[in-house]
């Protein structure tokens, strides 16, 4: 009995004695866990702050939102980051936002418009010349007691995976308006499914992550050294427009492609709650595209799928088919199409076709003629088979493999978003539908967007801008306070009226043509089935503007110009268009007097200093051109075009070994430039390196085998080493390629003299004399040649 009492009490006594100690052990284990925690989160953590903070501190990277903050003058602005696309392409293929000049805080009775988009809505190829524009014009007449400030933050190759992040930037920028036309790069754009810029249609989650991680500095560090590490192989090497993407192509019914309309969805739904939030009404658009004249850019269709019978039968009725439509019995040929269209009907060139031939039997029928107007006109256009011929067209675009339009999928999901938001009454300000598409069909012969609205496939010429810019003027008149349409003109601006405000004259307007040229005789565009009839057109209307270029169409252009500046002075896109009209009109120190006005009102933008560099080297004012030249490439240093004319200086100087370093220089920075090794090139035969000369000539024409300039750098070459029989060949070809190049015949000509035939040298000597009848070495050699002869 004691024994158990003795027992019990000495476990009470150690019980009591184990409880001072327990948590003492507790807060060792909760020490320890502590310790853990520290040592596999928050070490890390801090550890990445720090080298977030050193990176910041060592200056490394780059600011990633829209706008950054500068003065001008005496005043502080908003303008555009150059380098807030990095996070979407590769430095080598970066896009850059157009110039923005805006005051942090909007000034009373002003009413600010951001249009967001992709280079539609920038107004390509000439955004001075855009449809925001035109409206900007017309809502400045109509609402002269009002203050409107257009920004425009649409700019190339975009899509709504990066405009999403513009539009959360622009959301705090006091905006009364947004004017939303996007849809076109979808596919081809950033994470898109056809895109050269990185992963294709990954998940939106994987996209946002990447794009958030980016915005830290260690995030990329860590995005260039992978692109160091997968090496010049993951895309191309330097930005060559929609040529890049030829490698690309999308079957209709790839997978990816769903997911690129899942991410658009998204990605729309979220720009449309960010911008109804942030106080601004939304003008919501459908995209237009040219359905009528732009054939599909690629086809890939089923015909692999299919029978050895089954394929057989489709070449041969596609083989018919173009027979008769190239015989004009379109009837036949519809018939033709129509059969191979049930065997492979995803072939987007077939439905084209069909389309077309439709389109032509009913003008060839008298029932779908361009002309005529009222109930017939109407009539028309509801015909059976001009309604089938819409949907033929709008299927080639929906098929199209390499997807550089909005298809009816796209605009579908613009309206259908349209629709849920205004449904949705938990946010501030209004959403308005604009159906673009169908009111540029509806106001189209045969109700049917064509080249009459179009240059090439999505993008506006002066006309299209124009209607565009007025079907945006009229909706946002209709959004306008009150207390802004007080007082108002009766009718909207003529477009000719609103074309002089904004300094358009036949110069600018030729200026933007040659350029349409130069893109249209580049793929993917070269190779459409209707391309040489496009710029056959375009050169034609080149020729009709030529027609008024005089000394007295001049001085009435002058007068335009001046007459715009004195209304808007501060219209820094009115000065770069009164610079340009004057470089084509020969007044070269004028043109660079109104460079220099752009520079003090958008000192940010790298465009005035090159621009002026360029013309101060054309009056001979060398030293003074470098330094505009290095002021642009201080601005902008991934730009290869002041690099260039820095070349070309020094090449003129005969500072021989600077040039070629600058060539190099711009050469590296656009590898797939032919002039740029050229140049280098030129510089390497004056420097008694002919060998290397030789491949730099071989490499240019490798990546452009109509640059002639290269061949005949070749040609010489060669014919200086004693081949005579390639300098031949290599001459033969310049001349094919640029016929009234003298000295090419002239050269050709030596090369056919040393061979012995004198009878067909004389020729080219002829030649020579009569495309320059001064030229005595010609004249020279021509006497020799027939002396040879006798």
């Amino acid at each position: 009995m004691s024994q158990k009492r003795s027992s019990r009490k000495n476990q009470a006594q150690g019980s009591r004695t184990d409880k001072p100690g327990a948590p003492a052990n507790n807060r060792r284990r909760s020490r320890l866990w502590l310790f853990r925690l520290f040592a596999a989160v928050l070490l890390p953590v801090l550890l990445l702050i720090l080298l977030e903070g050193a990176l910041r501190l060592a200056g490394y990277g780059y600011a990633t939102g829209l706008f950054k903050r500068m003065r001008i003058g005496q005043e502080e602005f908003l303008v555009e980051n150059d380098q807030f696309s990095l996070r979407f392409f590769p430095p080598e293929l970066a896009r850059t936002p157009g110039p923005i000049r805006m005051k942090p805080h909007k000034q009373a009775g002003t009413y600010r418009i951001f249009i967001l988009g992709e280079s539609a809505a920038m107004g390509d190829p000439e955004p001075a010349y855009g449809a925001g524009r035109y409206m900007e014009a017309l809502l400045r007449e109509r609402f002269p007691e009002a203050k409107f400030e257009v920004i425009n933050v649409a700019f190339t190759a975009i899509n709504s995976n990066v405009i999403l992040p513009i539009a959360r930037d622009c959301a705090g920028q006091e905006g009364d308006l947004w004017i939303i036309y996007m849809g076109n790069n979808e596919m081809v754009g950033p994470f898109g499914a056809a895109t050269v810029f990185g992963l294709q249609s990954p998940p939106l989650g994987l996209v946002r992550l990447g794009l958030a991680l980016q915005k830290t500095r260690l995030g990329q560090l860590l995005m260039a050294v992978g692109r160091q590490v997968r090496g010049k192989s993951a895309g191309p090497a330097s930005w060559g427009g929609m040529q890049m993407f030829l490698g690309n192509q999308v079957p209709p019914n790839d997978p990816r492609k769903e997911r690129t309309y899942r991410n658009f969805q998204q990605n729309l739904k979220d720009i449309l709650r960010i911008g109804r939030t942030s106080g601004a009404q939304v003008l919501l658009n459908t995209v237009a595209v040219n359905l009528k004249d732009c054939p599909p850019f690629a086809s890939v269709g089923q015909a692999s799928r299919l029978s050895a019978e089954q394929r057989g039968r489709l070449e041969e009725l596609l083989a018919q088919a173009r027979t008769m439509e190239g015989a004009g019995k379109f009837a036949q040929a519809c018939s033709n199409y129509e059969a191979a269209a049930k065997l492979d009907a995803q072939s987007a060139e077939t439905e084209y076709r069909w389309g077309n031939c439709l389109l032509r039997r009913e003008r060839v029928e008298g029932r779908g003629s361009n002309g005529g107007d009222g109930a017939e006109a109407s009539k028309a256009s509801g015909s059976p088979a001009l309604l089938l011929a819409r949907q033929q067209f709008q299927q080639a675009c929906d098929l199209d493999a390499l997807p550089f339009r909005a298809d009816s999928r796209i605009n579908g999901l613009i309206a259908e978003a349209a629709r849920e938001k205004r449904a949705d009454q938990a946010v501030r300000a209004p959403i308005t539908l604009f159906d673009a598409a169908g009111w540029f069909a509806t106001n189209s012969p045969l109700r049917l967007a064509g080249n009459e609205t179009f240059y090439e496939h999505v993008h506006f010429n002066f006309d299209g801008n124009y209607r565009l810019g007025l079907a945006w003027a009229e909706q946002a008149s209709r959004l306008l306070p009150p207390a802004l349409t007080n007082h108002c003109a009766t009718n909207w601006m003529a477009q000719e009226v609103c074309e002089r405000r904004l300094g358009l004259t036949d110069w600018n307007r030729k200026n933007v043509f040659d350029g349409m040229v130069r893109r249209m005789r580049q793929p993917p565009l070269s190779a459409q089935s209707n391309n040489e009839l496009r710029t056959a057109e375009l050169e034609s209307q080149i020729a009709r503007f030529r027609l008024h270029m005089d000394a007295a169409g001049a001085e009435q252009a002058r007068k335009i110009y001046l007459e715009s500046i004195q209304r808007w002075p501060d219209d820094y896109t009115l000065h770069e268009n009164f610079a340009t009209f004057l470089v084509a009109s020969g007044d070269v120190p004028g043109a660079a007097a109104q460079w220099n006005v752009v520079r003090g009102m958008i000192p940010q933008d790298y465009l005035a200093d090159f621009r002026l560099g360029e013309l101060l080297a054309m009056q001979g004012k060398l030293e003074e051109a470098l330094v505009s030249l290095r002021g642009a490439i201080a601005k902008r240093p991934f730009a290869s075009d002041p690099w260039f004319n820095i070349g070309q200086i020094h090449f003129d100087q005969g500072k021989l070994e600077l040039a070629y370093n600058d060539f190099s220089h711009a050469h590296r920075l656009r590898p797939q430039e032919p002039e740029y090794l050229y140049e280098m090139g030129r510089c390497l035969v004056l420097l008694k390196r002919g060998g290397e000369a030789v491949e730099l000539f071989r490499e240019a024409i490798r990546i452009n085998p109509d640059y002639w300039q290269a061949r005949d750098g070749l040609a010489g070459q060669l014919a200086l080493e004693g081949k005579i029989s390639e300098a031949k060949a290599e001459f033969a070809e310049v001349i094919r390629l640029e016929p009234r190049y003298a000295r090419a015949h002239l050269n050709l000509g030596v090369a056919l003299l040393k061979q012995g035939d004198a009878g067909a040298a004389a020729v080219e000597f002829e030649k020579t004399v009569s495309l320059e009848p001064t030229n005595q070495i010609a004249r020279e050699y021509l006497r020799q040649a027939q002396k040879a002869r006798r």
